[in-house]
């Protein structure tokens, strides 16, 4: 149940969620990832400047454009995206895919959904057997676009 101050949705007062790991799906799930950038959107800003018109610079909005999503996790058995990866070698394959955010408590907090994501690079590791640290490997995918963002 929602408190005054809480993370969870219909709280008066809702408080940021610190995020703690991210799922990704593809009408599959793809993995579990630690780290996710490129959740963003932004327009283009067209500029339009009309004769006899000195004192601004008429400001149109553009088209709209998404970054890729970059994901970093350390490295486990899972091999979706592996086999997705190397399934576009002949042909792009196109998937919906969803990235759900968790809270500490691991409960979903907020999901974003984009259209027509397809992978276009895999990093793996830099090996160093005496450094002790998480092999950790970076999967960047391109999209269409956000289709719909969703609470819980």
């Amino acid at each position: 149940m929602a408190t005054a101050r809480s993370t969870k949705p219909g709280s008066a007062t809702p408080d940021p969620t610190p995020g703690s790991f991210f799922g990704v799906d593809v009408g599959e799930t793809l993995g579990y990832f630690t780290e996710c950038s490129g959740l963003a959107m932004e327009y283009d800003v067209v500029e339009y400047a009309e004769g006899g018109v000195n004192d601004f610079v008429h400001k149109l909005r553009g088209r709209m454009k998404f970054p890729n999503l970059v994901l970093k996790r350390g490295i486990t058995h899972e091999e979706t995206f592996v086999k997705w990866f190397l399934d576009c070698r002949e042909k792009t394959v196109r998937r919906d895919l969803s990235v759900t955010m968790y809270g500490p408590d691991l409960t979903p907090i907020r999901t974003w959904s984009f259209a027509g994501a397809f992978p276009v690079k895999w990093t793996g590791p830099d090996l160093k057997a005496q450094s002790g640290e998480v092999a950790m490997e970076t999967i960047e995918i391109a999209h269409q676009g956000l289709a719909s963002v969703s609470q819980g």
